[in-house]
């Protein structure tokens, strides 16, 4: 069973948040061999892309930076040689790779040309290097600071407030919509699950085997709470990913949302939205649930990996050139903010906060076994039913289990 070390991340952060900034860097300049990059499409991506682009600039190079990533990077890794020399993942997106053999490990690579990446940026899945790290993520609360005012409301630092605070909101003819959140049907849909089931104290799989176990109380308590939270929302919810998500909260309509600490610079600077807005975007520290006590939320890391079926030219210019991507050389005025970075040199600004809060709060690692990426799947698939009002709790997750139980059957994880 592959098991991916994330116990770095919490360690890495405070590593590096109290450092200050250094020079340095790796090689640059590569002038052969090819790069081409897939990865998501948000501020810190791509930064780092287009470093090590500009870095290779005399080699062969592309990005696809794109909120597709995840269903296009295997596909595009699988070809002899990939189309992609290296995608950007994170910790539920590195599993698929993993399992579909198109990505190398780095040992020889970091041995080579990489002796000065700290360690704690290094992922690895069975003693070897199979990923770079170089930046932490977690949701988090983002509240408008003059709405809660005018409501008269405190920050809520509980789902239960957040519902509370959304309907003074609603009564008080401010915003008939207050919350927002990414709740995309599929990819999206599971990871709001998959936060809000941590946060109620469940568990995923009996320990130590692949068999799912969410069709419980802590399935329904999640379940009804995100359906709770949906009737504060855009009647378009199941449409919104983490970009529309971000429009509606610059266009003025939402007072309240969980959101990536990546998303957040975007959120607070003058750029797409009014004054009114922008300056009174506020961020928060995780929210709870029910009586747990557990952060409703998880804790990401956003890396590089190089792919498998291409030349060693191609696998030296890609490592060389993100490498140098994501050392201190990407610190600047523009990019420190963008994200809760890992290297050496980062210091931490107001829109890290939420993020270190998460970290602070001792918020759980995303679940990384290699068959967590078919219950999300399953959970993407199946969870609107419920939402919509098609189907009780109990059946959704039902036929949660169902899914997920005939995916990993198929893939040798349950027998």
């Amino acid at each position: 069973m592959n098991m991916i070390k994330t116990a770095l991340l919490s360690t890495a952060i405070t590593a590096v948040a109290s450092t200050t900034a250094i020079a340095g860097g790796h090689g640059c300049a590569m002038d052969a061999g090819r790069i081409s990059i897939i990865g998501n499409e948000f501020p810190a991506i791509q930064s780092v892309a287009a470093l090590a682009l500009e870095c290779a600039a005399s080699a062969e190079t592309a990005s696809n930076l794109t909120a597709d990533h995840q269903t296009l990077n295997v596909a595009g890794m699988t070809g002899n040689p990939a189309e992609y020399t290296s995608a950007i993942v994170a910790n539920s997106s590195i599993v698929a790779l993993i399992n579909e053999d198109v990505i190398q490990p780095l040992d020889a690579l970091v041995a080579e040309y990489g002796a000065d990446i700290p360690s704690q940026q290094l992922i690895t899945v069975n003693g070897q290097i199979m990923a770079v790290a170089f930046m932490a993520n977690a949701q988090h609360l983002v509240y408008r600071k003059d709405v809660l005012e005018q409501a008269g409301l405190d920050v809520p630092t509980s789902y239960e407030e957040v519902l509370a605070a959304a309907a003074k909101i609603r009564a008080d003819g401010i915003m008939e919509y207050p919350v927002g959140g990414a709740y995309a049907a599929g990819w999206n849909l599971a990871q709001e699950f998959t936060n809000m089931y941590i946060g109620t104290g469940g568990q995923f799989f009996e320990p130590g085997t692949a068999n799912v176990t969410i069709n419980n109380a802590q399935g329904v308590e999640a379940l009804e709470m995100m359906k709770a939270l949906t009737a504060y929302m855009n009647p378009d919810y199941l449409t919104h990913d983490s970009n529309a998500t971000s429009a509606e909260w610059e266009a003025g309509n939402v007072a309240l949302m969980n959101m990536w600490g990546s998303r957040i610079g975007v959120l607070m600077d003058d750029e797409g939205s009014a004054p009114e807005v922008y300056e009174n975007t506020v961020v928060g520290g995780p929210l709870t649930v029910g009586d747990s006590g557990v952060p409703a939320t998880t804790l990401w890391w956003d890396g590089w990996t190089v792919a498998k079926n291409i030349s060693d030219e191609d696998a030296a210019t890609t490592f060389q050139a993100l490498a140098h991507a994501t050392s201190p050389a990407l610190l600047n005025d523009e990019t420190m903010s963008q994200a809760v970075w890992l290297m050496d040199g980062f210091e931490a600004q107001p829109v890290n906060e939420g993020v270190l809060a998460s970290v602070a709060a001792g918020s759980t690692p995303y679940p990384m076994v290699p068959f967590q990426g078919l219950l999300h799947s399953a959970l993407g698939d199946n969870l609107a039913d419920f939402l919509q009002g098609n189907e009780s709790a109990e059946q959704t997750l039902a036929d949660v289990e169902a899914a997920y139980t005939a995916a990993a059957t198929e893939q040798g994880f349950l027998q």
